[in-house]
């Protein structure tokens, strides 16, 4: 299939890309400069260069597309830009579409299903409200909300603890008490799961991205800086000093969530380092 997606460069989306690849679709990427139209190339995809936000033009590379899977990090007017554009070009029609939501948008939650209600970090409540138009859409549309990612010494995890601040002493900062628990799962391990979804999915239905594996932040810490390294914990405000409320507060929220509904459904099995793993040994 001929596969339109946006953020073939990022984190992300440059897995979802290789899977893609890997299971013999033919992928077309939007990007924005033609340094990203060169990396995407080759990884195999062809590059579509343009603005993302301009609607009339993106409708017209969705409407040429068997599908599209939307991994771009745009924030609201973007993908308020995005979802017109395919909802223009896939209506009445059954092109799959998986959109990305995010783990964020349930706040506080030791049980983490699609059924919990929404109570978003102030960060993600956007998201929230474009979700629900989506799934109500009447396309055969899909929506993956990630964990928190990890993998390859990159995502949140690593840029909080294996590379994060440390104190005067050398001990490393904590965000918060450290008590607070993140649901997680491994980038390669999630590209694997957008594939799925997009090949498989029948639509109107929302997927938890999540490993199962739910650590404390303190534990990340620990495994990052090695059973003799020492921690810092500080209050909820001097982690909002540090890193700005907005994401201080998505840091802090206590989440756990075990993506039954994607196991289940798709026989989805995460099989890579947990993020204990990934950290001790980098």
């Amino acid at each position: 299939m001929n596969v339109l997606i946006t953020g073939g460069t990022g984190y992300i989306g440059a897995f979802v890309l290789q899977v893609l690849r890997s299971r013999g679709h033919l992928v077309r990427a939007v990007v924005r400069s033609d340094e990203s139209a060169k990396a995407v190339t080759d990884a195999g995809a062809e590059a579509v260069v343009g603005d993302v936000t301009d609607v009339a033009w993106l409708t017209g590379q969705v409407r040429g597309a068997d599908g599209a899977i939307h991994l771009a990090a745009l924030g609201q007017d973007g993908d308020d830009a995005l979802i017109a554009a395919v909802l223009a070009a896939f209506g009445g029609t059954d092109k799959p579409f998986v959109y990305t939501g995010g783990i964020w948008t349930w706040g506080d939650n030791p049980d983490i299903t699609e059924e919990s209600d929404q109570m978003s970090a102030a960060l993600t409540a956007w998201r929230v409200e474009r979700q629900r138009r989506v799934l109500e859409s009447g396309l055969k549309a899909s929506v993956i909300s990630p964990s928190v990612v990890y993998g390859h010494g990159k995502g949140i995890p690593a840029g909080m603890f294996t590379y994060g601040p440390r104190s005067e002493d050398g001990a490393l900062r904590l965000i918060g008490s450290g008590e607070q628990r993140w649901s997680t799962v491994h980038v390669e391990d999630l590209a694997e799961l957008y594939v799925d979804v997009y090949e498989r999915a029948p639509g109107g239905e929302l997927y938890i991205a999540a490993s199962g594996v739910n650590p404390t932040v303190r534990e990340m810490a620990q495994a990052a800086v090695g059973p003799e390294g020492t921690l810092a914990p500080e209050s909820a405000d001097e982690t909002r000093a540090r890193l700005g409320e907005l994401f201080a507060d998505a840091l802090l929220l206590d989440q756990q969530a075990q993506g039954t509904r994607a196991k289940q459904r798709f026989g989805w099995s995460p099989s890579r380092p947990t993020v204990l793993e990934e950290l001790a040994a980098n």
